[in-house]
């Protein structure tokens, strides 16, 4: 398993890089000498310890804070611009930010696992897009769930305008896992031909603030059973930089290998009819 490949001179930009497996992750980049690093995330406050922490072990890198909030579909659109008008080629676009067991809708009224972990990734993606093709071998990465095969019924086009309807929110937040999924293997059909890949993934039962802050006492007794972020980190990191990954594209990755994702998300009629109503629901702000 090769990682000999140079990130001196490339660009990351990872969303909600602040906490969990998305700071795992940025930390392991700037050992390995990433070029530029941009984190976006909700608060700078919560990520500025993330990025002096890069800029300690990479100081001949650079990193940098968007302010993102993936549930105000405007913040998204403003987050992206500014990180457009750098002009600058994104070799790898990690949509790694994510919300879990919680309700409500977003501001923009998707419930709210829906609308924050899918819609405002895919707002981000068409919005990034042009960078990462710009890059000489352009890589996207979603850190989805093996939670997308729990979503067995597929997407509720209704339900996913309503707030959550469950009292744990678990089976929203499947079905926007299943939606990241869904998302990575229609551009990965969307962007045949060029040099961009795409990849989803299952990071494993990570001990992440995902879900701490909602299982309370119960997190301290899943603890043993859980994997460190640094260990979940490992297989979007190979996504991102496995020089024997870069002309594979489309593919599900868990623990750092290749699995079948669930047969809904290699629906390819699911997966266009995702994109066509996201792109009705993103389009006052592309």
């Amino acid at each position: 398993m090769s990682t000999s490949i140079d990130l001196r001179d490339q660009t990351f930009v990872i969303t909600g890089a602040n906490t969990g497996i998305g700071r795992a992750n940025a930390l392991a980049l700037a050992e390995r000498k990433v070029g530029r690093l941009i984190i976006a995330a909700r608060s700078l406050e919560r990520t500025q310890p993330v990025l002096d922490e890069v800029r300690a072990k990479n100081p001949d890198g650079t990193a940098e804070f968007v302010a993102l909030d993936l549930g105000d579909l405007a913040s998204v659109r403003r987050a992206a611009d500014e990180i457009l008008e750098r002009d600058v080629a994104v070799d790898v676009l990690v949509n790694n930010a994510g919300i879990a067991g919680v309700q409500g809708q977003t501001k923009d009224g998707f419930e709210l696992a829906f609308g924050t972990n899918h819609v405002g990734h895919y707002l981000w993606s068409e919005k990034l897009l042009p960078l990462v093709v710009r890059a000489p071998r352009g890589r996207i990465v979603n850190v989805a769930s093996h939670g997308h095969y729990r979503a067995k019924t597929g997407i509720d086009w209704d339900a996913v305008r309503r707030p959550s309807a469950t009292v744990s929110a678990f089976p929203e937040y499947c079905v926007s896992k299943l939606a990241n999924v869904l998302h990575a293997n229609e551009l990965a059909r969307r962007l045949a031909g060029t040099k961009v890949t795409t990849y989803s993934l299952h990071p494993g039962g990570v001990a992440s603030d995902i879900w701490k802050r909602r299982l309370g006492v119960f997190a301290a007794l899943l603890r043993p059973f859980l994997i460190t972020n640094e260990e979940g980190a490992k297989t979007q990191l190979r996504c991102e930089t496995a020089p024997e990954l870069a002309t594979v594209t489309g593919l599900y990755y868990d623990k750092q290998t290749p699995k079948p994702a669930s047969p809904l998300a290699l629906d390819v009629a699911l997966q266009d009819e995702l994109k066509t109503r996201s792109d009705e629901y993103v389009k006052a702000y592309l």
